[in-house]
């Protein structure tokens, strides 16, 4: 499960050894037992009887198709991801995906709990005797907090024509970590894997633009992958900081305006969240209507529709990306098809490589490529024109390849850390299409640490098939009887047996004197 540190409040379980037997969630004994349950059958109000009744873990077993849920099971399940996450959590908690072996463990364990509903006392006991169960065990040190850690930001830009320094900017940033209760199944498909590829999709085809002269723009475009996404935007946080307080750094000097990207891959439904509405005659006012007229002219079935939420200083975690820079009162927005920053989506591990349409993601990106094309070679009043087609439109292939790159392996943030294969890839891309792509990391302040991140995000949980408990004692009992059985045959045996070479030494004696006499009374 999830265990991190953020802004001085500790979240998840750091508890992570375990050696137990193992029970079902429904069984009377679960005092310093691991519980093993299906996802189906837990809720957090058994969880709040099993901790006043002192279980000792808990294990549950997650169905073995995440993406083919009912839609119940799927509110479900992000119900307790969410309650698991605000909650202090005081035993391990794993979590595993059903397989057949799993399953045969489970339904041991079932078998194994009859003797809890026992008429009787001797039945209980004679039940729980001749019952196999499972012991449970998770070796190895308690999770360590990782103060090193690196949150790694890379980035890299597109010069525009004329003088770089006194031409305006636009940014286009998008996180590339994912976050779900189980760091080791957080794959997040569509947050934020559709960003990332958006956002890699747009450098490719617009360093194409700014290569050929006659299409170079009067614009700088910096593209931004930030680290620490889901623990409140660390990796921007900094970055901006590092861009505006420093004297030598021009790059926010000139901002038309960030455009961050987050979730784009799932539904006919586009919202630009704005913390601040853009007027009309900015550069942001000109990307909405932009972005209104590419989807009604030419993607006539997506719903477009801009958000407006103000920031809300006194939360701890921050909506959207766009809202750190708009605290800097930069102008800034996200682009998303979610409508909410409180869909459960954005942080569930049901966010997987099938709950994204590939079609729409490539329809998404055409329509943001489209969009900043038209506000960057100033065409917002040229009508229906398309810049992006007869091969130079967005590949679905690509955005495919990549989305099966991205969801291979899980890339919650505590796993990705600086030297990470994932991180050098993206680096390696960036470099086909930008300039000065450059790597930026931060640490936490040893002092006062906005985030701490804990080793141990996976673990090897054994099974092993023992007997229980009260078969001990009535191994030893019958271990002791047979011992005392022991011991009074060999006392009986000795004491027989002398006396009986005592009545042979006489019988023999009377023998020798009856054979002497006779052959005295013979020979005289």
């Amino acid at each position: 499960m999830q265990q991190y540190d953020l802004h001085g409040s500790h979240h998840g379980c750091q508890a992570a050894q375990v050696n137990m037997e193992a029970r079902p969630i429904d069984a009377k004994m679960i005092t310093r037992r691991c519980i093993v349950t299906k996802m189906k059958e837990f809720t957090m109000a058994k969880y709040r009887d099993l901790i006043q009744e002192n279980a000792g873990a808990l294990l549950i077993i997650l169905p073995r198709n995440l993406t083919a849920l009912s839609e119940d099971d799927r509110q479900h399940l992000q119900t307790v991801e969410k309650d698991f996450e605000e909650g202090s959590i005081s035993i391990p908690v794993y979590f595993a995906e059903e397989t057949d072996e799993l399953l045969q463990i489970y339904d041991a364990i079932q078998l194994g709990n009859t003797g809890d509903q026992a008429a009787s006392a001797l039945e209980a006991l004679m039940s729980g005797a001749s019952a196999n169960g499972f012991q449970m065990v998770v070796g190895g040190p308690q999770s360590k907090s990782l103060p090193d850690f690196q949150i790694t930001n890379i980035q890299g830009h597109l010069s525009g024509f004329g003088i770089e320094e006194q031409l305006p900017t636009i940014a286009v940033v998008a996180h590339y970590d994912a976050f779900g209760v189980a760091p080791g199944l957080s794959v997040g498909a569509d947050s934020n894997g559709s960003g990332v590829i958006a956002l890699l999709e747009l450098a490719r085809l617009f360093s194409k633009l700014y290569t050929n002269s006659r299409t170079h723009a009067k614009y700088n475009l910096i593209f931004l992958l930030s680290g620490g996404g889901k623990f409140n935007y660390q990796g921007t946080k900094r970055w901006i900081e590092d861009n505006i307080e420093n004297q030598e750094s021009s790059l926010l000097t000139d901002v038309a305006y960030v455009l961050c990207l987050d979730s784009l891959g799932r539904s006919d439904n586009l919202f630009l969240h704005v913390s601040k509405p853009p007027k009309e005659g900015t550069a942001g006012h000109t990307l909405l209507q932009n972005i209104e007229d590419v989807s009604k002219s030419f993607f006539e079935e997506v719903k477009f529709k801009m958000n407006h939420k103000k920031i809300n200083l006194a939360e701890d975690m921050l909506a959207w990306e766009h809202e750190r820079f708009s605290i800097k009162r930069l102008p800034a927005f996200t682009m998303s098809s979610l409508e909410s920053h409180k869909n459960p989506d954005r942080t569930s591990i049901l966010d997987k490589r099938d709950s994204v349409e590939v079609s729409k993601l490539t329809r998404n990106i055409q329509i943001l490529a489209e969009a900043l094309a038209k506000h960057v070679y100033n065409l917002t009043s040229q009508g229906n024109l398309r810049l992006f087609s007869e091969g130079l439109e967005v590949q679905t292939d690509l955005v495919s390849a990549w989305l099966n790159q991205l969801t291979a392996k899980s890339r919650a943030t505590q796993l990705l850390h600086k030297d990470h294969h994932l991180l050098s890839t993206l680096e390696e891309t960036m470099n086909r299409y930008l300039k000065d792509v450059k790597r930026s990391t931060l640490k936490a302040d040893k002092r006062d640490p906005e985030f701490i991140f804990y080793d141990g995000s996976q673990y090897v949980m054994s099974a092993y098939n023992v007997k229980p408990a009260i078969f001990d004692l009535f191994l030893a009992a019958g271990i002791v009887a047979y011992l005392g059985m022991v011991y009074l045959v060999v006392q009986n045996f000795s004491y027989k047996n002398q006396s009986a070479m005592r009545n042979d030494f006489f019988d023999v004696e009377k023998d020798v004197q009856n054979t002497t006499l006779k052959n005295t009374r013979i020979y005289v």
